[in-house]
């Protein structure tokens, strides 16, 4: 099973790619507002809240509706960054959502893509990405080659980089790297089953030499102070919010968890 889901993930960006989705003519500032001093000095949870209207788990989320309506409800309700979905195959995203919100919005951006190419990394600095993710998987696997070169070439093009692990292996192999933001993914890309332990189990007994985001399966205020008892310095909500009837109430009661 395992191979399948990142392999389609895989094909799915190289098809969006031989699509020409990543031609992107345009030349986009990113924020003026850097992620990690916010996780640092944040009172409040420090939330990364994601715009996607489709998932391979969930299927369709939310009708697609103007994504920077939602975006500006998002920090309204105090959300400190955003990520949005670029892949078209099975989550309905889309480079121009992605530019369109960055046009109307200060707060840093994540580019949300299985990264494969370099062509992709291009895309996101165009777009005025502040952030791009790469998935320590693809590489432990042998999907991809060289997460160093991968990496530095993100770094270069003014990018950071946030690296998404789901084992405590690919978290020791994540740093190693220079990776500036590692993501604890809860979700299991073989099964697409979710457990929250997952951060808990992953980080118990590690030395943190980096701020860590848990992703997936946060629902609820209680779900961030467990998380964050665990050793999350910052949360990335997608599904919870986007299913939400009040954006901008739903992202409020969770920035308020502490």
């Amino acid at each position: 099973m395992a191979e399948n889901i990142l392999k389609k993930l895989v094909n799915n960006s190289q098809m969006a790619i031989d699509d020409g989705v990543y031609e992107i003519d345009a030349n986009l500032q990113k924020s003026s507002k850097d992620f990690l001093q916010i996780i640092k000095t944040n009172p409040h949870a420090t939330l990364l809240t994601e715009i996607k209207f489709a998932s391979p788990s969930l299927g369709k989320i939310r009708t697609l509706t103007d994504p920077v309506s939602i975006a500006n409800q998002m920090i309204l309700g105090g959300s400190k960054a955003l990520s949005v979905l670029t892949q078209p195959h099975l989550f309905h995203g889309s480079p121009e959502y992605f530019m369109k919100v960055r046009q109307s919005v200060d707060v840093p951006m994540l580019m949300k893509d299985i990264m494969i190419d370099k062509i992709q990394i291009d895309a996101a600095k165009k777009m005025g990405a502040d952030y791009m993710l790469v998935i320590q998987s693809l590489f432990d696997q042998k999907f991809l080659p060289e997460i160093d070169d991968f990496i530095d070439y993100g770094h270069k093009q003014g990018l950071q980089i946030l690296l998404e692990v789901h084992t405590r292996k690919e978290l020791e192999n994540a740093l190693k790297t220079e990776a500036d933001l590692i993501g604890i993914n809860n979700r299991n890309l073989d099964t697409l089953e979710i457990d929250l332990r997952t951060t808990e189990t992953i980080l118990s007994g590690i030395k943190k030499s980096r701020p860590i985001l848990s992703e997936s399966g946060i629902n609820t205020p209680e779900d961030i102070q467990y998380l964050k008892k665990c050793g999350a310095d910052a949360f990335l909500i997608g599904s919870s919010i986007m299913q939400s009837d009040n954006i901008e109430e739903q992202v409020r009661k969770l920035v308020n968890s502490y």
